[in-house]
Protein backbone atom coordinates (compact mmCIF):
# COMPACT_ATOMS: atom_id res chain seq x y z
CA UNK A 1 0.00 0.00 0.00
CA UNK A 2 1.31 3.45 -1.03
CA UNK A 3 2.28 5.98 1.57
CA UNK A 4 2.16 9.68 1.43
CA UNK A 5 5.38 10.83 1.52
CA UNK A 6 6.99 12.50 4.20
CA UNK A 7 7.82 15.70 2.46
CA UNK A 8 4.24 15.79 2.10
CA UNK A 9 3.24 14.37 4.85
CA UNK A 10 4.97 17.45 6.75
CA UNK A 11 3.70 20.13 4.15
CA UNK A 12 0.15 19.20 5.42
CA UNK A 13 0.89 18.59 8.96
CA UNK A 14 0.93 22.23 9.82
CA UNK A 15 -1.39 23.39 7.38
CA UNK A 16 -4.26 24.24 9.63
CA UNK A 17 -2.44 26.17 12.30
CA UNK A 18 -3.32 29.90 10.20
CA UNK A 19 -6.07 32.22 10.70
CA UNK A 20 -7.99 31.44 7.88
CA UNK A 21 -10.72 29.83 9.69
CA UNK A 22 -13.60 32.00 7.89
CA UNK A 23 -12.28 31.47 4.35
CA UNK A 24 -12.43 27.85 4.87
CA UNK A 25 -15.93 28.01 6.69
CA UNK A 26 -16.96 29.60 3.43
CA UNK A 27 -16.19 27.36 1.30
CA UNK A 28 -17.42 24.53 3.49
CA UNK A 29 -21.37 25.78 3.46
CA UNK A 30 -21.16 25.69 -0.22
CA UNK A 31 -19.40 22.09 -0.54
CA UNK A 32 -21.84 20.54 2.61
CA UNK A 33 -24.77 21.64 0.34
CA UNK A 34 -23.36 20.36 -2.54
CA UNK A 35 -22.70 16.83 -0.66
CA UNK A 36 -26.30 17.02 0.85
CA UNK A 37 -28.00 17.97 -2.61
CA UNK A 38 -26.15 14.81 -4.58
CA UNK A 39 -27.16 12.32 -1.72
CA UNK A 40 -30.72 12.93 -1.46
CA UNK A 41 -32.02 9.74 -3.10
CA UNK A 42 -29.96 7.91 -0.18
CA UNK A 43 -30.36 8.04 3.53
CA UNK A 44 -26.91 7.08 4.82
CA UNK A 45 -26.62 6.58 8.89
CA UNK A 46 -22.93 5.89 9.50
CA UNK A 47 -20.42 8.49 7.22
CA UNK A 48 -16.71 8.86 6.75
CA UNK A 49 -14.77 11.60 5.70
CA UNK A 50 -11.79 10.96 3.87
CA UNK A 51 -9.41 14.25 4.19
CA UNK A 52 -11.51 15.56 6.34
CA UNK A 53 -9.69 18.79 6.77
CA UNK A 54 -9.93 21.00 10.41
CA UNK A 55 -13.61 19.56 9.83
CA UNK A 56 -15.12 22.46 8.12
CA UNK A 57 -17.51 20.43 6.09
CA UNK A 58 -18.22 18.13 9.05
CA UNK A 59 -19.73 21.11 11.13
CA UNK A 60 -22.28 21.81 8.26
CA UNK A 61 -23.39 18.61 7.93
CA UNK A 62 -23.65 17.84 12.23
CA UNK A 63 -25.20 21.10 11.59
CA UNK A 64 -27.67 20.43 9.15
CA UNK A 65 -28.33 16.78 10.78
CA UNK A 66 -27.01 14.59 7.45
CA UNK A 67 -26.76 11.11 9.02
CA UNK A 68 -26.37 9.60 12.79
CA UNK A 69 -22.50 8.97 12.65
CA UNK A 70 -19.71 11.03 11.44
CA UNK A 71 -16.45 10.01 11.20
CA UNK A 72 -13.23 10.92 10.10
CA UNK A 73 -9.65 10.50 8.53
CA UNK A 74 -7.16 13.05 7.78
CA UNK A 75 -3.45 12.72 7.53
CA UNK A 76 -2.85 16.36 8.86
CA UNK A 77 -2.02 16.11 12.59
CA UNK A 78 -3.25 19.69 12.74
CA UNK A 79 -6.55 18.89 11.02
CA UNK A 80 -7.16 16.32 13.65
CA UNK A 81 -6.67 18.26 16.55
CA UNK A 82 -9.29 21.03 15.11
CA UNK A 83 -11.72 18.52 14.72
CA UNK A 84 -11.41 16.97 17.94
CA UNK A 85 -11.73 20.28 19.75
CA UNK A 86 -14.92 21.06 17.46
CA UNK A 87 -16.96 18.81 19.99
CA UNK A 88 -19.27 18.23 17.04
CA UNK A 89 -22.18 15.84 18.80
CA UNK A 90 -22.41 13.72 15.68
CA UNK A 91 -18.31 12.75 15.50
CA UNK A 92 -18.18 9.62 17.01
CA UNK A 93 -14.21 9.10 15.60
CA UNK A 94 -11.45 10.98 14.31
CA UNK A 95 -8.13 9.52 13.20
CA UNK A 96 -5.11 10.19 11.60
CA UNK A 97 -3.91 7.68 8.56
CA UNK A 98 -1.16 7.07 5.46
CA UNK A 99 -3.04 8.68 3.06
CA UNK A 100 -4.72 5.63 1.88
CA UNK A 101 -4.75 3.10 4.14
CA UNK A 102 -8.27 3.58 5.99
CA UNK A 103 -7.92 1.74 9.25
CA UNK A 104 -11.69 0.45 8.78
CA UNK A 105 -13.24 -3.08 7.56
CA UNK A 106 -14.90 -3.90 4.76
CA UNK A 107 -18.45 -2.23 4.41
CA UNK A 108 -18.20 -0.57 7.33
CA UNK A 109 -19.63 2.87 6.08
CA UNK A 110 -23.02 3.84 4.34
CA UNK A 111 -21.17 6.42 2.76
CA UNK A 112 -17.48 7.90 2.21
CA UNK A 113 -17.19 11.74 1.00
CA UNK A 114 -13.81 12.42 -0.49
CA UNK A 115 -14.33 16.70 -0.79
CA UNK A 116 -11.41 18.78 -2.49
CA UNK A 117 -9.08 15.35 -1.79
CA UNK A 118 -8.17 13.82 -5.11
CA UNK A 119 -6.57 16.44 -7.40
CA UNK A 120 -4.02 16.03 -4.19
CA UNK A 121 -3.60 12.81 -4.79
CA UNK A 122 -0.53 10.82 -6.05
CA UNK A 123 -1.82 7.57 -6.63
CA UNK A 124 -5.52 8.38 -7.31
CA UNK A 125 -6.83 4.87 -8.13
CA UNK A 126 -5.68 3.40 -5.23
CA UNK A 127 -7.38 5.46 -2.92
CA UNK A 128 -10.39 5.27 -4.61
CA UNK A 129 -10.43 1.35 -4.37
CA UNK A 130 -9.74 2.04 -0.59
CA UNK A 131 -12.85 4.07 -0.55
CA UNK A 132 -14.87 1.03 -2.77
CA UNK A 133 -13.66 -1.44 -0.13
CA UNK A 134 -15.11 0.35 2.77
CA UNK A 135 -18.46 1.94 1.49
CA UNK A 136 -21.14 1.40 -0.57
CA UNK A 137 -21.72 4.87 -1.50
CA UNK A 138 -18.39 7.26 -2.29
CA UNK A 139 -19.56 11.27 -2.66
CA UNK A 140 -16.99 13.01 -4.56
CA UNK A 141 -16.37 16.71 -5.02
CA UNK A 142 -12.90 18.11 -7.65
CA UNK A 143 -12.51 21.81 -8.48
CA UNK A 144 -13.28 22.02 -12.01
CA UNK A 145 -9.27 23.83 -12.63
CA UNK A 146 -8.79 22.38 -16.08
CA UNK A 147 -8.64 25.28 -18.93
CA UNK A 148 -6.96 26.03 -22.38
CA UNK A 149 -2.94 26.07 -21.79
CA UNK A 150 -3.62 25.02 -17.98
CA UNK A 151 -0.20 24.25 -18.14
CA UNK A 152 1.43 27.64 -18.63
CA UNK A 153 -0.46 28.57 -14.76
CA UNK A 154 1.52 25.06 -13.00
CA UNK A 155 3.09 27.29 -10.07
CA UNK A 156 -0.53 28.64 -9.18
CA UNK A 157 -2.16 25.25 -8.92
CA UNK A 158 1.36 23.83 -7.20
CA UNK A 159 1.04 26.60 -4.70
CA UNK A 160 -2.56 25.12 -3.42
CA UNK A 161 -0.66 21.50 -3.91
CA UNK A 162 -3.06 21.16 -7.25
CA UNK A 163 -1.08 18.00 -8.86
CA UNK A 164 -4.24 16.45 -10.84
CA UNK A 165 -6.63 18.30 -13.02
CA UNK A 166 -10.42 17.35 -13.64
CA UNK A 167 -13.25 18.05 -16.06
CA UNK A 168 -16.49 16.46 -15.11
CA UNK A 169 -16.01 14.16 -18.26
CA UNK A 170 -12.46 12.99 -17.28
CA UNK A 171 -13.44 12.23 -13.34
CA UNK A 172 -16.64 10.88 -14.56
CA UNK A 173 -14.45 8.09 -16.64
CA UNK A 174 -11.88 7.87 -13.57
CA UNK A 175 -14.85 6.70 -11.82
CA UNK A 176 -16.65 4.35 -14.09
CA UNK A 177 -13.39 2.78 -15.32
CA UNK A 178 -12.71 1.51 -11.35
CA UNK A 179 -15.89 -0.05 -11.66
CA UNK A 180 -18.46 2.96 -10.20
CA UNK A 181 -21.25 3.75 -11.49
CA UNK A 182 -22.62 7.47 -11.00
CA UNK A 183 -25.63 7.80 -9.49
CA UNK A 184 -26.45 11.78 -9.27
CA UNK A 185 -24.07 14.79 -10.00
CA UNK A 186 -24.03 18.53 -9.70
CA UNK A 187 -21.70 21.23 -11.14
CA UNK A 188 -22.01 23.94 -9.63
CA UNK A 189 -19.81 27.86 -9.30
CA UNK A 190 -18.01 29.45 -6.49
CA UNK A 191 -20.70 31.45 -4.72
CA UNK A 192 -20.75 35.21 -5.22
CA UNK A 193 -20.00 35.37 -1.44
CA UNK A 194 -17.19 33.30 -1.53
CA UNK A 195 -15.65 34.95 -4.93
CA UNK A 196 -15.98 38.49 -3.15
CA UNK A 197 -14.22 37.18 0.22
CA UNK A 198 -11.45 35.65 -1.56
CA UNK A 199 -10.79 38.93 -3.54
CA UNK A 200 -11.24 42.08 -0.57
CA UNK A 201 -10.62 39.87 2.41
CA UNK A 202 -8.21 37.31 1.62
CA UNK A 203 -6.21 38.35 -1.78
CA UNK A 204 -6.70 42.41 -0.36
CA UNK A 205 -8.06 44.12 -3.55
CA UNK A 206 -9.65 47.27 -3.59
CA UNK A 207 -13.20 46.67 -2.98
CA UNK A 208 -15.04 48.92 -5.60
CA UNK A 209 -18.70 49.19 -6.70
CA UNK A 210 -17.45 48.21 -10.34
CA UNK A 211 -15.44 44.99 -9.54
CA UNK A 212 -18.23 44.08 -7.04
CA UNK A 213 -20.50 44.11 -10.03
CA UNK A 214 -18.45 42.94 -12.46
CA UNK A 215 -18.88 39.50 -10.15
CA UNK A 216 -22.41 39.43 -9.68
CA UNK A 217 -22.96 40.09 -13.44
CA UNK A 218 -20.51 37.46 -14.65
CA UNK A 219 -22.14 34.77 -12.09
CA UNK A 220 -25.50 36.05 -13.14
CA UNK A 221 -24.61 35.42 -16.78
CA UNK A 222 -22.93 31.87 -16.64
CA UNK A 223 -26.13 30.69 -14.43
CA UNK A 224 -28.21 32.10 -17.43
CA UNK A 225 -25.96 30.53 -20.17
CA UNK A 226 -25.92 27.02 -18.47
CA UNK A 227 -29.68 26.97 -18.13
CA UNK A 228 -30.26 28.12 -21.82
CA UNK A 229 -27.66 26.14 -22.81
CA UNK A 230 -27.89 22.70 -21.21
CA UNK A 231 -25.46 20.60 -19.46
CA UNK A 232 -22.21 20.83 -21.86
CA UNK A 233 -22.36 24.54 -21.22
CA UNK A 234 -22.78 24.42 -17.23
CA UNK A 235 -19.90 21.86 -17.13
CA UNK A 236 -18.02 24.19 -18.95
CA UNK A 237 -18.39 27.29 -17.09
CA UNK A 238 -18.48 25.10 -13.68
CA UNK A 239 -16.29 25.75 -10.75
CA UNK A 240 -16.42 22.26 -8.89
CA UNK A 241 -18.39 19.00 -9.79
CA UNK A 242 -19.88 16.56 -6.92
CA UNK A 243 -20.47 13.39 -7.73
CA UNK A 244 -22.17 10.47 -6.05
CA UNK A 245 -21.30 7.08 -7.00
CA UNK A 246 -22.31 3.34 -6.08
CA UNK A 247 -20.25 0.17 -6.44
CA UNK A 248 -20.96 -1.50 -9.50
CA UNK A 249 -21.46 -5.49 -9.75
CA UNK A 250 -19.30 -5.83 -12.04
CA UNK A 251 -15.51 -4.10 -12.21
CA UNK A 252 -13.64 -3.12 -15.08
CA UNK A 253 -10.42 -4.66 -15.20
CA UNK A 254 -7.71 -2.39 -15.74
CA UNK A 255 -4.77 -3.42 -17.52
Amino acid sequence: MAIVTDNIADAYNDFYTGNEVEWRMLGAKSKARNIIEVCKGIKPRKILEVGAGDGSILHYLNEWNFGDELYALEIAESGVSIIEKRKLSKVTEVKSFNGYSIPYGDNSFDLVILAHVLEHVEHERILLRELKRVAKYIVIEVPLDYRFAVDRRMKHFLDYGHINMYTPTLIRFLLQSEGLSIKADKTSLTPVETIKFCDFSVLKRRKTFLKVLKIELEYKIKKSLGKLLGKNKTEQFGNAYTVLTEASTQNLQIF
